[in-house]
């Protein structure tokens, strides 16, 4: 049973900024100016180049495949059953330790420590029954949240511009190379949300249009709000946003607008909650494209009859997450998940340049576009390498174990099928 083509540009875009423009431009300021120093905006531009890279190819492969999986469907289509797999399992664990980031950010910003987890497990569970409710819910419950989130990057801006002269901003420490290049895999986590609108395939209204103008446009208007942001930061705080739990707080402090930080709160915990809630609807998704291929459990491939959403997938993605918030406290959540998206680009990039060369040579596109796809995968390679050591050893050795699982699971099945065949 297919899913309903119910989303329009307007609902693509307004989930994709939802994905984006999250927690992280509320709490990516304080590691990335540690890491990149002085770099910070060089770190901030190749991380927007590696996402621009990533957005074109998604975009392409997105009209040519218009189905639910993203890169998962992309790379089963264009490199084979393998590439499909590393690229759909990478997007599930990335994205699942960003939903339990994204809930403990929610929590965070609103209750004491001593309520933070029982409040992030009762946000997890709120949302994903939301998504069970149907698309144009979430999309609807998206928008609003957004509207809210941006209102508090706008009070952000105010008050940078009016802080008195007399609040210089400490210096930035100095930059280095590694450490833009750190910078960079951290700020990319931020503009990692476009991959929720290539799921989306088979519930978008006219998807080989609709799709590559929903990506173009939320991630210009991401890149935007993110250079602003970062200046309101820097020419604010300076190096003590290092040391700043919540930078945008600490920049209305400093302009005198303390009855504003409040209302900051309320902003980053709306930004989570859309990202949360963006996070829990795309992994169900992917996982559905996933269970269709046998690549994870067959019954999650059902579909609601009702509310034509995969709502097996969307239960089981609340539980894990659930489950990780109550005994994990994710500290090096951004780093883990940052690791497994770069992966999933790469097999996306990969798909694309593979995509071009097959195509008869009258339809193929300008030479120069094939540079995309190969500097968005190696962007991806250089910037998952240099991110925090324990984080690529660890997502290193959780892709390895989703690979050998599904070795088992074919060599099972191979088996069965020679016992059973006369």
């Amino acid at each position: 049973m297919p899913l309903a083509r119910r989303l329009t540009l307007a609902d693509a875009v307004a989930i994709g900024l939802g994905s984006m423009i999250g927690a992280g431009v509320f709490t990516v300021w304080g590691p990335a100016v540690l890491a990149a120093g002085s770099g910070l905006f060089v770190a901030l531009l190749l991380a927007g180049v590696v996402a621009f890279c990533n957005a074109t190819s998604s975009a392409r492969l997105a009209a040519a495949h218009p189905v639910s999986g993203g890169a998962y469907a992309y790379g089963r289509a264009e490199l084979g059953p393998w590439w499909g797999f590393v690229a759909g399992w990478c997007f599930v664990i990335g994205k699942l330790a960003s939903c339990a980031a994204m809930a403990m950010t929610v929590a965070a910003y609103v209750v004491p420590t001593a309520w933070q987890r029982p409040v992030a497990i009762g946000v997890v569970a709120l949302l994903t029954a939301v998504t069970c409710f149907g698309v144009t819910r979430t999309a609807r419950l998206t928008q609003a949240l957004v509207a809210v989130t941006l209102l508090g990057l706008v009070v952000v801006l105010a008050a940078a511009g009016a802080s008195p002269p007399s609040s210089a901003p400490a210096p930035l420490p100095v930059g280095t190379a590694y450490g833009v290049l750190q910078a960079a895999g951290l700020l990319f986590f931020a503009f990692a949300g476009y991959a929720r609108i290539a799921t989306m395939g088979e519930e978008v209204r006219d998807p080989a249009r609709t799709i590559p103008r929903a990506i173009g446009i939320a991630l210009s208007a991401v890149l935007v709000v993110y250079v602003l942001v970062g200046a309101a930061v820097v020419l604010t705080l300076g190096g003590a946003a290092t040391t700043s739990a919540a930078p945008l707080v600490g920049v209305v402090d400093v302009a005198g607008w303390h009855a504003a930080a409040p209302a900051i709160r309320v902003a980053a915990a709306a930004a989570a909650t859309g990202a949360l809630l963006a996070l829990l609807s795309g992994i169900g998704r992917t996982s559905l494209a996933m269970a269709r291929e046998r690549d994870l459990p067959s019954a999650l491939a059902a579909i609601d009859r009702r509310h034509h959403v995969p709502r097996r997938a969307e239960l089981t993605a609340g539980a894990v997450v659930v489950a990780v918030v109550a005994v994990t406290d994710l500290r090096g959540a951004i780093g883990f998940s940052s690791f497994g998206v770069l992966l999933y680009y790469l097999v996306a990039n990969l798909s694309a340049a593979a995509r071009s060369r097959a195509v008869p040579p009258a339809s193929r596109p300008p030479r120069a576009a094939w540079l995309v796809p190969v500097a968005g995968a190696i962007g991806c390679v250089v910037l998952a390498a240099a991110l925090p050591p324990l984080s690529v050893l660890i997502g290193a050795a959780v892709v390895a174990a989703g690979v050998a699982l599904r070795g088992i699971r074919i060599a099972r099945d191979r088996r069965r099928r020679d016992t059973t065949t006369p």
